[in-house]
């Protein structure tokens, strides 16, 4: 269900663009097919609804990342890399696609909409099974403690995300951040690391 053809992909991103300025409501289908150059009609045609265009831009957005986690359970590598890894994947994806969570966010707050389908609920659950795969790989190996909250650990991950994203005028005058690609560089090697640590002590065994 996530092969999207290029017209849809294009319709997509305009209307990633106007929810995230304008919000889902302040969004006309209008507008966005007057934006991406196509007829009101496609629009239907593609998605047949506002709600389900929505719908299909969260799908959009993150079913690459549940194939990703997937392939790192296979890998060659220590359980401790592959959680390393998996928080890596995830700070990437949501920094790389701050209009989409902001939307997410925002639609969720209101609450004026259901927007767990049954496939973005699906995908959820695929990347939180391979994250127990991954941790009971560790216990299997007297790595992880068993007493492990494997649920809480990605809204760890992404709690402490969001907090900085959220408050970054203060973080950047803390540590010097003056421009978005110092944000950047600043989750990619600063953040991640410390949220990679931060889970890390959560699952291994202490000395």
């Amino acid at each position: 269900m996530s092969d999207f053809n290029q017209k849809q992909i294009e319709i997509l991103q305009v209307a990633e663009q106007l929810f995230a300025e304008k919000g889902f409501d302040g969004t006309s289908i209008r507008e966005i097919s007057k934006i991406a150059k196509i007829n009101i009609a496609m629009v239907s045609y593609y998605f047949g609804s506002k709600e389900k265009l929505l719908e299909s831009l969260i799908l959009f957005r993150t079913s690459d990342l549940k194939l990703k986690l997937e392939n790192l359970f296979d890998e060659k590598v220590s359980p401790l890399q592959k959680i390393e890894k998996f928080i890596a994947f995830y700070i990437e994806k949501v920094n790389s696609n701050k209009n989409m969570y902001q939307i997410l966010n925002f639609e969720n707050s209101t609450k004026k909409r259901v927007l767990d389908s049954a496939v973005f609920t699906a995908i959820k659950k695929g990347n939180l099974q391979t994250l127990k795969n991954i941790i009971k790989e560790g216990q299997d190996a007297l790595v992880f403690k068993k007493n492990v909250n494997v649920e809480l650990i990605t809204p760890t991950i992404l709690g402490t995300y969001f907090y900085f994203n959220m408050n970054k005028p203060f973080f950047g005058e803390i540590f010097n951040l003056e421009s978005e690609n110092d944000f950047n560089d600043y989750v990619k090697f600063h953040l991640t690391k410390h949220i990679q640590q931060t889970v890390k002590a959560l699952l291994i065994y202490e000395n």
